[in-house]
Protein backbone atom coordinates (compact mmCIF):
# COMPACT_ATOMS: atom_id res chain seq x y z
CA UNK A 1 0.00 0.00 0.00
CA UNK A 2 1.65 3.42 -1.00
CA UNK A 3 0.96 6.16 1.05
CA UNK A 4 -0.62 9.18 -0.91
CA UNK A 5 1.03 12.08 -1.90
CA UNK A 6 0.09 15.02 0.85
CA UNK A 7 -0.50 18.66 0.77
CA UNK A 8 3.15 20.07 -0.69
CA UNK A 9 3.81 17.44 -3.43
CA UNK A 10 5.52 15.45 -1.05
CA UNK A 11 7.39 12.34 -2.45
CA UNK A 12 5.10 9.27 -1.68
CA UNK A 13 8.29 6.89 -1.14
CA UNK A 14 9.22 9.46 2.01
CA UNK A 15 5.26 9.27 3.10
CA UNK A 16 5.77 5.58 3.58
CA UNK A 17 8.82 5.84 5.28
CA UNK A 18 7.48 8.41 7.92
CA UNK A 19 4.72 6.12 8.43
CA UNK A 20 6.30 3.18 8.77
CA UNK A 21 8.91 4.78 11.17
CA UNK A 22 6.01 6.56 13.36
CA UNK A 23 4.74 2.92 14.09
CA UNK A 24 7.52 1.17 14.73
CA UNK A 25 8.22 4.02 16.96
CA UNK A 26 4.96 3.78 18.26
CA UNK A 27 5.20 -0.23 19.06
CA UNK A 28 8.37 -0.01 20.10
CA UNK A 29 7.74 2.89 22.70
CA UNK A 30 4.30 0.48 24.00
CA UNK A 31 6.89 -2.89 23.99
CA UNK A 32 7.20 -3.70 27.67
CA UNK A 33 9.98 -5.83 27.57
CA UNK A 34 13.48 -4.06 28.13
CA UNK A 35 16.21 -5.15 25.94
CA UNK A 36 20.23 -4.59 25.82
CA UNK A 37 20.09 -3.29 22.34
CA UNK A 38 16.70 -1.24 22.86
CA UNK A 39 18.42 2.88 22.49
CA UNK A 40 20.37 1.97 19.41
CA UNK A 41 16.75 1.12 18.39
CA UNK A 42 15.33 4.22 19.39
CA UNK A 43 18.26 6.50 17.97
CA UNK A 44 17.87 4.98 14.74
CA UNK A 45 14.91 5.05 14.25
CA UNK A 46 15.16 8.80 15.46
CA UNK A 47 17.38 8.53 12.97
CA UNK A 48 15.95 7.57 10.11
CA UNK A 49 12.38 10.11 11.03
CA UNK A 50 14.88 13.01 10.50
CA UNK A 51 16.09 11.51 6.82
CA UNK A 52 12.74 11.36 6.12
CA UNK A 53 11.82 14.81 7.69
CA UNK A 54 14.39 16.26 5.63
CA UNK A 55 12.44 14.72 2.01
CA UNK A 56 16.15 13.78 0.69
CA UNK A 57 17.51 10.46 2.55
CA UNK A 58 20.42 9.03 1.60
CA UNK A 59 20.17 5.47 0.36
CA UNK A 60 23.03 3.63 2.07
CA UNK A 61 22.15 5.70 5.53
CA UNK A 62 18.97 4.35 5.35
CA UNK A 63 20.41 0.56 5.14
CA UNK A 64 22.73 1.64 7.19
CA UNK A 65 19.40 2.64 10.28
CA UNK A 66 17.52 -0.33 9.18
CA UNK A 67 20.36 -3.02 9.70
CA UNK A 68 20.68 -1.46 12.87
CA UNK A 69 17.84 -1.36 14.23
CA UNK A 70 16.81 -5.16 12.75
CA UNK A 71 19.53 -6.27 14.77
CA UNK A 72 18.91 -4.29 18.03
CA UNK A 73 15.40 -5.66 18.06
CA UNK A 74 16.58 -8.80 17.36
CA UNK A 75 13.75 -11.53 17.39
CA UNK A 76 11.14 -9.35 18.88
CA UNK A 77 8.28 -11.22 17.56
CA UNK A 78 5.49 -8.82 18.55
CA UNK A 79 7.56 -5.93 16.30
CA UNK A 80 8.24 -8.20 13.13
CA UNK A 81 5.17 -6.68 10.92
CA UNK A 82 6.03 -2.66 11.35
CA UNK A 83 10.04 -3.79 11.30
CA UNK A 84 9.15 -4.82 7.56
CA UNK A 85 6.88 -2.40 7.04
CA UNK A 86 9.57 0.16 7.33
CA UNK A 87 12.14 -2.55 5.62
CA UNK A 88 9.55 -2.14 2.82
CA UNK A 89 9.82 1.20 2.85
CA UNK A 90 13.36 1.93 2.64
CA UNK A 91 13.66 -0.88 -0.57
CA UNK A 92 10.99 2.19 -1.92
CA UNK A 93 14.55 4.29 -2.93
CA UNK A 94 15.78 1.56 -4.61
CA UNK A 95 17.88 -1.63 -4.50
CA UNK A 96 21.62 -2.12 -3.76
CA UNK A 97 23.73 0.10 -5.77
CA UNK A 98 20.37 1.95 -7.35
CA UNK A 99 21.07 5.60 -8.18
CA UNK A 100 18.69 8.03 -7.51
CA UNK A 101 18.72 11.09 -10.14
Amino acid sequence: MRAPVTGGGEDPRVAELRTAVSRLRRELAAHPAEFPDRGIAEDELAALDAMAVAGCPEVPRLRRSLLLVAGAIGSMSALSPALRQVRRAVELFGGPGARRD
